[in-house]
């Protein structure tokens, strides 16, 4: 899994059954919105995430409609595996001292 992939599936991990749209996770994850959506549509695509429009009138809220993003149960287990694998990736680097050159 890239870096960018691993960021998105942690933001939504804090609360995996709360929806978030594209550019608020875009946001959480530290990632510009074109990288977050090929990434979103990739999720989905494996089952990992579930989407829906937003039901509103865009003149009415004064915004553009939002599609909003959800973890499915796989989701949630795939992210959680991939977050602790991460996790212990970074804890077994051994650090040099001194410059890498």
């Amino acid at each position: 899994m890239t870096t960018p992939r691993l960021l998105a599936v942690q933001a939504f991990l804090d609360d995996p059954a709360r929806e978030r749209y594209g550019l608020e996770l875009a946001q959480r994850a530290g990632l510009e919105p074109g990288t977050i959506y090929p990434i979103l549509v990739a999720f989905e695509n494996a089952g990992w995430l579930t989407s829906r429009d937003d039901d509103i009138d865009p003149h009415v809220e004064g915004r553009p409609r939002r599609r909003y993003y959800r973890l499915t149960a796989d989701g949630v287990a795939e992210a959680a595996q991939w977050s602790r694998a991460a996790r212990r990736r970074r804890g077994t680097r051994q650090v040099r001292e001194g410059f890498a050159w």
